[in-house]
């Protein structure tokens, strides 16, 4: 019997592509907001699309905080875009979150540069990302507004708006990226792969 990646479901979740990148990988996943289906999983799969605050209102009110937070500790985690940021102390979105505080850091808002739109909607190459399979410089599909500051969990680099951010971080078996692999085509699904081989 295959181990059950279970892909949390907090009502911020780009949840049906996140499912199909992992079953074209032969994953047996399963989407939930149980919090015991999530203690009791090999790997979490923590995605997100949206905002900070109804986010974190939305893991309160299913009771997912603790189980969250046990998880990225202890098992294999994968955190994709605002399901990434989520994990900082602190987000300056919303007039400003506190967030679960896994990591050490904060999340900001782009500045207003001439010729940078934000969000920021496109593909951007990622320096420093050590997964098997990904070539150093690839490039990822970003949407985002907010970006996390680079800090000692750092496990890729790249930049927008005048700014180098956290692409991806690492700490333990805790991975997660600002940018979306389920949406990245074939380097993306080696990231996802990677993810399943820890």
């Amino acid at each position: 019997m295959k181990e059950q990646t279970v892909i949390v479901d907090y009502k911020a979740g780009n949840l049906t592509s996140v499912r199909l990148a992992f079953d074209a990988l032969g994953a047996e996943t399963l989407v939930t907001s149980d919090p015991e289906a999530v203690r009791a999983a090999a790997r979490v799969v923590f995605p997100g699309v949206g905002a900070a605050a109804s986010a974190m209102a939305n893991l309160r009110a299913l009771g997912l905080v603790e189980a969250v937070r046990e998880a990225a500790v202890a098992k294999p985690f994968l955190g994709i875009c605002l399901g990434m940021q989520i994990l900082f102390e602190h987000s300056e979105e919303d007039g400003g979150v506190d967030l679960l505080g896994v990591l050490p850091g904060r999340v900001r808002r782009f500045p207003t540069v001439p010729g940078c739109k934000v969000p920021e909607i496109g593909w951007n190459q990622v320096k420093g990302l050590s997964v098997e399979g990904v070539p150093d410089g690839s490039e990822f599909y970003f949407v985002h507004s907010y970006y996390a500051e680079k800090g000692p969990c750092t496990a890729g680099v790249t930049e927008y708006a005048g700014v180098e951010f956290t692409a991806a971080v690492r700490r333990g078996r805790l991975f997660a990226t600002q940018f979306h692999p389920e949406k990245s085509g074939r380097l993306g699904l080696a990231v996802l792969k990677g993810f399943l081989s820890c």
